[in-house]
């Protein structure tokens, strides 16, 4: 019997994808065993990769209500502080969050950090807010008591993706360049035996970590084809592709440097905004609509409804879509949106689950044993780059995280689906109706 470590091919250089072969570069004897393969070049300009972990910037904070995350958040934080491979791409700004009058966000975060053994936040009024520019004649009305959290910030996640992968490669960890075209099946359909790549090239591996994010269901259609998967047994009820929009205002170096004088933090308007502030090196302020959440509904060719990115150009934002997500904007931060336009936007899409939890699990179907799932960042989950992989790691390996992290990281039934419990700010209003990008848009294909 052999005892070689197992191959392992990774589908994704994303936020599970680099941690996973991370971590796995750290335990295995031979790292040359393990490929992680991404359709975007590392050193490609940041404008060309259209992933959710290659941004200018994502917030870093250990403020979640759920035990399970705060903990983890807190796990992360200390390598974004100290490891090598992550180490001054974060920029520990604080955060504020404002909440509406009825919501109950902070409260409870600060109920977990009691209950964890202390609280470090402060009360905010959102009077205060009115000594930064960028904040100025904040539409109040109906906002509440907010909070300060000065050890959370924002990091640089195209630079901190590409230095995290820098160390697995390093290490030996093979790279590829190349878009995944499909999984191929062997020959006794037991198994997976690798995948093909546009442009007919194959890679094979024992073991395979599908870290797509919203592409996941779109690679795993086929396969659920072949093998005759039913609907309520497929991916697309696990977790479904939603896009966000980004608006990003470059600054010059005065501009910036005043902001970073005022120590000026993130800023959440819950359910509206989140504000990122510049630094010297980016020069961009980059603002987050939280409301408008769009899908891209997708027929496969056996029928079956999924949702997948569009293949428009992530930078290129409908018209109509621009107008509506400024206008969010515009409503929460009135005189700093007055007579400014965004230089560029985005639509960044994750995989978003139903409970807002990861799936990190092994596949159930019989015929797909040998396939793992390490998707459903859900737009919170960035911070954990440093750590995610740990966990991944046991599940290749068929080892229990504990029953908390197995429960809420399993694929999950119908009932355990409907059990919304929000992870990203507290109680979320998602999974309801969500606009189609095609209503913004014509001539765009929706067959896959």
């Amino acid at each position: 019997m052999s005892d070689q470590e197992p191959t392992v091919l990774i589908i994704g250089a994303g936020n599970f994808g680099t941690s996973t072969a991370y971590h796995l570069s750290k335990q295995y004897k031979d790292p040359s065993r393990i490929t992680l393969v991404d359709r975007w070049d590392t050193n490609a300009p940041l404008l060309k990769k259209h992933a959710a972990a290659i941004d200018t910037n994502r917030i870093i904070r250990t403020d979640y209500e759920s035990h399970l995350y705060c903990n983890l958040a807190n796990e992360a934080i200390h390598f974004w502080f100290w490891s090598i491979a992550v180490q001054g791409h974060f920029h520990k700004t604080g955060w504020v969050v404002l909440g509406k009058k009825d919501g109950c966000f902070g409260d409870a975060v600060r109920k977990t950090f009691i209950e964890r053994g202390g609280d470090y936040t402060r009360d905010v009024a959102p009077e205060e807010l009115e000594k930064y520019d960028v904040t100025r004649g904040l539409n109040s009305e109906n906002l509440g008591r907010g909070y300060f959290n000065p050890e959370a910030g924002w990091c640089d996640a195209e630079k901190a993706t590409r230095s995290f992968t820098k160390v697995a490669l390093e290490s030996g960890v093979k790279r590829v360049t190349g878009e995944v075209q499909e999984l191929l099946l062997d020959s006794k359909r037991t198994n997976l035996a690798g995948v093909k790549l546009r442009g007919g090239r194959v890679l094979k591996a024992e073991k395979i970590v599908l870290a797509a994010g919203a592409w996941t269901s779109a690679l795993l259609s086929p396969i659920e084809d072949a093998l005759k998967i039913q609907a309520q047994d497929r991916i697309e009820r696990q977790v479904t592709a939603v896009g966000r929009v980004s608006a990003y205002y470059t600054l010059d170096q005065q501009q910036t440097q005043d902001m970073i004088d005022s120590k000026l933090p993130v800023v959440v308007i819950e359910g509206e905004v989140d504000i990122i502030p510049p630094s010297q090196p980016n020069r961009t302020l980059k603002i987050n609509d939280l409301k408008t959440e769009i899908v891209n509904k997708v027929t496969t060719p056996s029928g079956h409804h999924i949702t997948a990115p569009s293949p428009r150009d992530q930078n290129d934002v409908p018209e109509k879509l621009k107008r509506e997500s400024a206008k969010v904007m515009q409503d929460a931060m009135p005189e700093w949106t007055h007579n400014r336009t965004p230089d560029r936007w985005r639509i960044c899409y994750d995989a978003v689950t139903p409970t807002e939890d990861w799936l990190m699990c092994q596949h159930p179907h019989s015929g797909l044993s040998n396939l793992y799932i390490a998707v459903g960042g859900s737009f919170h989950s960035y911070k954990f780059l440093p750590v995610a992989g740990a966990y991944m790691i046991n599940v290749l390996k068929g080892l229990s995280n504990g029953e908390e992290k197995d429960r809420a990281w399993k694929w999950k039934s119908k009932e355990e689906l409907g059990e919304k419990k929000g992870k990203e700010f507290g109680d979320s209003p998602r999974n309801g109706a969500r606009n189609e990008l095609a209503e913004y848009e014509s001539g765009m294909s929706s067959k896959l």
